[in-house]
């Protein structure tokens, strides 16, 4: 699968061979689906939790006794119908963690590249590097490649250009760097553009190429 390497100024400069298997592979919506689900329920806390009845203060005694004042029957101040009262049903901690076979997490990141591809939202470019880290460079060179849209720029590994080009890009809120190995489908499909650096390509071939027990019959 041969396609076009861009420089910075958005002209082709190269031509590459892209491996089929990750980005020509079969779109599965379903396991894109489950892994951002997953990926979404692993980022939370759980540490919510509020008090039920044992565990507020007070209630000691029963507010007044059972017949006789006309009022409805109370045991407790702690009830919940007081103010001040316990919850009903209270939420606790707990961890909201879901597990994803590892293969199915490898099929959906193909299948997001894949998606990605074929509808032209991804570009390759040979190189990507700024005079210096400024906000003002980052703006206009992802401006030049995707235009006003929010971008991912994928880099192949954490070196001295990536730790400059982190700086010049956290200031843009439609735009983030990501190292290759960090890949994720949140981040595949939250942004319009998707910019891999050449290097990347290898990285991603190593970490996704399909084996030969990858073929999902669900």
């Amino acid at each position: 699968m041969e396609v076009n390497v861009i420089n910075m100024q958005g002209k082709k400069v190269d031509t590459i061979d892209l491996p089929v298997g990750i980005f020509d592979a079969p779109i599965r919506i379903d396991l894109m689906h489950q892994a951002f689900v997953r990926q979404m329920a692993n980022k939370r806390l759980g540490t919510h939790s509020t008090k039920g009845r044992s565990e507020v203060s007070g209630g000691g005694r029963k507010p007044w006794r059972q017949k006789g004042t006309g009022r409805a029957r109370q045991g407790s101040i702690r009830a919940a119908q007081w103010v001040g009262g316990g919850k009903v049903f209270t939420p606790k901690p707990r961890s909201y963690r879901k597990n994803m076979p590892r293969k199915m997490r490898r099929a959906a990141l193909r299948s997001a590249l894949s998606a990605k591809w074929s509808a032209e939202e991804m570009f390759i470019v040979d190189e990507f590097s700024l005079e210096a880290p400024k906000t003002r460079l980052m703006a206009q060179a992802l401006e030049q490649l995707a235009g006003e849209e929010s971008v991912l720029l994928v880099f192949s590994e954490k070196n001295e250009e990536y730790e400059l080009l982190s700086r010049a890009i956290r200031n843009l809120p439609d735009a983030k760097i990501l190292l290759v190995d960090y890949l994720n489908i949140g981040d595949l499909l939250g942004y319009e553009k998707v910019i891999m650096v050449r290097p990347s390509i290898d990285r991603i071939l190593l970490n996704l190429e399909p084996e030969v027990d990858d073929d999902l019959d669900l």
